[in-house]
């Protein structure tokens, strides 16, 4: 019995230590450049066509993958790199950059930063392109913070973006659904 408790927790801390190792190995990969979505580009989770979404999006690239998975939402993306049984393969994630885009609906190109160097503003009056919760990312800490003192919200990192609000229904959040019919966008933050 003992042998076996010995045995079952060596080789717990054997595999422990190579999907450590596979972590490290792809954190030190070279990451591709973000790509620009097309009208071919369709949404992991929905299966959609990704421009017919308004709002900031995303993209990830996996191990071997030319081409990047594109998410309709950051929310989405988030959720990919949370949920268990998603793929942990992910080199780099894309986020559309907040700060540099003038068309909250149609982030304009060349609008990425790499989801971990962004700020996040959370809790905001603004929605993803399918409605529901947003993480809206900027890659100046200053904007984010300008666009939560207009629609509300807090500042968070990607590693720091709570579980709870980016996986639990949206039903009671108290978030105005801009989405459903209404065309209202944020103010641009860009500083011109």
């Amino acid at each position: 019995m003992i042998r076996a408790t010995v045995l079952g927790a060596l080789a717990a801390a054997a595999l422990s230590i190579l999907l450590a190792g596979c972590n490290q190995d792809i954190a030190d990969l070279p990451k591709p450049p973000p790509q620009e979505p097309t009208a071919t580009s369709v949404a992991y989770f929905c299966s959609m066509g990704l421009l017919e979404h308004g709002g900031p999006k995303a993209q990830a690239f996996r191990v071997g993958k030319s081409e990047p998975l594109w998410f309709s939402s950051v929310r989405d993306a988030v959720a990919f790199s949370m949920l268990p049984g998603e793929p942990k393969d992910t080199v780099a994630i894309y986020v559309n950059d907040m700060a540099k885009v003038r068309n909250w609906d149609r982030p304009e190109t060349g609008a990425w930063v790499e989801a971990h160097d962004a700020w996040y503003a959370i809790g905001s009056d603004y929605n993803a392109g399918m409605g529901g919760k947003e993480a809206v990312p900027f890659s100046d800490e200053n904007l984010a913070r300008s666009f939560t003192a207009a629609h509300g919200g807090s500042i968070v990192r990607f590693d720091d973006i709570p579980e709870k609000y980016i996986l639990e229904s949206d039903e009671s959040d108290g978030v105005a659904d801009i989405s459903a019919g209404e065309s209202k966008s944020p103010e641009p933050v860009v500083k011109q």
